[in-house]
């Protein structure tokens, strides 16, 4: 039952903790102390460590740690042609904190282009060694919600439908050049399926105008059309996650009101689903998780602070799982990033790293 390929019984999310080095580096640009290349060289060297310690704890696939990246969503749109960033009049609310007041718009047509994030795939898989580069992104779904209808120029798309059907064409000429760019793995980061669980969060959605359960199935296939062509040695992984902005979160409810839309319908390859506490619901769900191929990542190790689980308690929740999804089907995951944000989680970086050793070592006992 042990995988060779992605995703792995042991898998992460994506983003670490920033190195106080890519920190201070970051501050030094902005004041413009150092120029790009610069501050390009300090996260190379970082991203070279963080690569290291991955494989150092056992895993067989690795990521830049997002450290390129301020935002896990803002930094892939600014790079997008036809979206603009702007200030907003508040950030994003989590369960008592907010995020800096940033938002996007789409003011032109959408298009991929030239997109500066394959460079840095790039730079990434040539030093990955042995272990799998998995590259991360947001959603196309990611750049619709939040602001809805209102951040789309009515003049640039007064259809709708014509936007969805340019999202789509965006992703999708997006997943075919990291794939001409080397990438085999691509992972999808997606809050707004955690949203769309959220009782609150659903009475906002209604609130603005939408109906829940149509975004649901328009976000579905907006996802199924990027997935068109998408070559068989690729593999797609979806995140849907509850939200993550230092140690916090957004939305509550498990995955029940959209589980026979997302896993019964969305050709991905493998969902990463955040489990690490009673505000994700049962496993039930997974039933609707197709036979085959698919695979469902739970995480089960959380992210937002530093204790370390039981390692029985969590092969006791694999097993109650596999009630509902084949324990062949089944891998293991932290439940999110350590660091969505540049500001990172409150946990330290020595947490950190345990929370991936025991992802790993529970991964090779089950497995």
């Amino acid at each position: 039952m042990q995988r060779q390929h992605a995703p792995f019984r042991a898998d992460v999310v994506g983003s670490f903790l920033r190195p106080d080095t890519i920190k201070a580096a970051r501050q030094q640009f902005a004041r413009g102390e150092i120029d790009a290349a610069a501050l390009r060289q300090i996260e190379n060297d970082e991203i070279r460590h963080v690569v290291e310690q991955q494989c150092n704890c056992g895993l067989h696939v690795v990521t830049d740690g997002e450290f390129r990246r301020a935002w896990w969503h803002f930094d892939f749109f600014d790079g997008l042609q036809g979206v603009e960033r702007y200030d907003s009049q508040q950030g994003i609310q989590f369960n008592g904190v907010q995020t800096k007041a940033h938002g996007v718009r789409v003011v032109g047509k959408l298009g991929f282009g030239d997109h500066p994030m394959l460079e840095d795939f790039k730079f990434l898989k040539s030093i990955s060694g042995n272990a799998e580069p998995k590259m991360t992104i947001p959603s196309p779904s990611v750049l619709h919600f939040r602001g809805g209808r209102k951040d789309i120029d009515a003049s640039v798309y007064p259809d709708l439908d014509v936007y969805f059907d340019d999202l789509a064409t965006t992703w999708r000429d997006a997943i075919h050049a990291f794939y001409n760019a080397g990438c085999r793995y691509l992972q999808l980061d997606d809050t707004v399926w955690a949203y769309l669980c959220s009782d609150d969060q659903r009475r906002q959605i209604r609130e603005r105008g939408d109906d829940p359960d149509q975004l649901a199935r328009t976000y579905a296939r907006v996802l199924n059309k990027a997935l068109e062509g998408k070559p068989a040695d690729l593999t797609i992984g979806l995140h849907v996650c509850r939200g993550n902005f230092r140690s916090t979160w957004i939305s509550e409810g498990g995955y029940e009101p959209v589980a026979e839309v997302l896993f019964g319908s969305v050709n991905v390859d493998a969902f990463f689903l955040e489990y690490d506490n009673d505000r994700s619901g049962d496993f039930a769900p997974l039933r609707f998780i197709r036979p085959g191929h698919q695979q469902v990542v739970l995480g089960l190790i959380t992210t937002k602070n530093g204790e370390l689980e039981n390692p029985e308690g969590v092969k006791a929740r694999l097993q109650e799982a596999a009630k509902y999804v084949d324990l062949k089907q089944i891998c293991l995951s932290p439940q999110c990033g350590f660091a969505s944000t540049e500001e990172g989680n409150t946990l330290t970086p020595e947490q950190q790293w345990d929370k991936v050793r025991l992802v790993t070592r529970i991964a090779e006992q089950v497995w």
